[in-house]
């Protein structure tokens, strides 16, 4: 029975369309996850065939349960994840059970910050950085780096969804950083990083043979609550030539340095003064509604054309339409416990109203986010105008409100 096992999912987003997409394949699917929940809510899983239990934290255990999957008569013909941190373990284990064609080594190199910024150190596309060893006293840091330009922004090298990204405006809000970041992760080195402000884009990437397609351009709408959170995603029907070809030569830059031969993943960049500056590269597709805004705006779905590629065959990457999207995302301003959600259907029937997604149940504790996976839904619209597609969302988005006790 051809398989694919994937390690860890969410319970919607590019990570579950996934393994949907599998599924769409003629596909059994294996689904490696530690969470408990998902094991008591089996039946909201259809699309996954066997779901095991298992601690996918430990190298070894896997292989012994992928050995188990293959004793069972499972023709594994690849083990993918789109969620951090498991994309380069599953690469690994790719490579070891199947006919893997990704480049392993790339995916380690992005999936940590100061790898990344190790690999890229030498190129215009780099910001300025240091960083801090947890053997090192604080004293010592800053004897050596005494001319340290504010503001800069803080973050743990396996951040991810702007968990442990800081914005530090002086040194002791720095020092702060630094000490709440030790205290999660004592034996982590720290990035610090110069901040540039500006628009931010997002470019999804596949590459193919060594040859980059840009699937997806971006632009980002970002809130400062107590971290950075997209909270507005534009995704460019058309994109302007030279943008274009400006936003090419950057990225082709950057997989070149990572010598990426065959993967996905996604970019996030500002220019200042025209030359790009790398914010930060992660080697899958964006998680939240992206396959849903890409596949409205341009009929991809990426995540399918992504599993086609890592299994050696060739991606249909035609662009069928050119729409502008515009995906809103929902947030609280609050903490408190959820009563009730309203006006969802209300918000669906908005002409051009693509998808309505609220995430948290009633019951649940909501609070104002501090990592992309605090947020509480989005609403996607699409039309021929990027203006139009923008306007239709926050529209739709005034009609839901949750119900909060404090």
């Amino acid at each position: 029975m051809d398989t694919i096992v994937f390690i860890e999912t969410n319970k919607s987003g590019s990570s579950r369309e996934a393994i949907k997409a599998a599924e769409k394949l003629n596909f059994f699917t294996v689904l490696l996850t530690k969470k408990t929940k998902f094991i008591n809510e089996r039946t909201i899983f259809p699309d996954v065939h066997q779901m095991i239990f298992t601690d996918i934290n430990n190298y070894d255990n896997i292989i012994t349960t992928i050995e188990k999957l293959n004793k069972s008569g499972k023709n594994i013909k690849g083990i993918f994840s789109f969620i951090d941190p498991y994309v380069y373990v599953a690469a690994r284990l790719s490579e070891k059970f199947c006919s893997n064609i990704v480049s392993t080594k790339a995916i380690h190199h992005m999936e940590n910050k100061i790898l990344t910024r190790n690999v890229l150190k030498d190129l215009p596309i780099s910001l300025n950085y240091l960083i801090y060893k947890p053997t090192e006293s604080l004293s010592s840091f800053f004897k050596k780096n005494n001319k340290i330009n504010f503001p800069l922004i803080v973050k743990s090298p396996k951040s991810t969804g702007s968990k442990d990204v800081l914005l530090v405006k002086n040194k002791d809000q720095l020092i702060l950083s630094i000490q709440s970041l030790l205290k999660k992760l004592p034996n982590e080195e720290i990035l610090i990083e110069e901040y540039i402000d500006g628009p931010q884009y997002l470019v999804e990437i596949l590459v193919q043979n060594g040859k980059v397609h840009i699937i997806a351009v971006i632009e980002q709408e970002i809130t400062l609550f107590e971290r950075f959170i997209v909270t507005g995603y534009s995704l460019l029907g058309q994109v302007d030539k030279r943008l274009y070809n400006s936003l090419f030569n950057a990225v082709n830059s950057v997989i070149q340095a990572f010598n990426m031969k065959n993967g996905a993943c996604h970019l996030e960049l500002r220019r200042i003064k025209d030359v790009w500056k790398l914010i930060e590269i992660n080697p899958r597709i964006s998680g939240g509604a992206m396959n849903d805004i890409i596949e409205i705006g341009h009929g991809i779905n990426l995540v399918q054309e992504t599993i086609q590629l890592m299994l050696g065959n060739k991606p249909s990457l035609n662009k069928k339409h050119y729409k502008y999207v515009y995906a809103h995302y929902l947030t609280v301003k609050f903490k408190g416990k959820l009563i009730r959600v309203t006006g969802k259907n209300r918000s669906s029937k908005y002409p051009g109203v693509e998808k309505v997604y609220i995430k948290p149940k009633k019951g649940t504790i909501l609070k104002p986010p501090t990592s992309m996976g605090h947020r509480c839904g989005y609403v996607l619209a699409a039309a021929y105008f990027k203006t139009e597609a923008k306007k239709i969302a926050l529209e739709a988005a005034k009609e839901i409100s949750f119900e909060i006790q404090k």
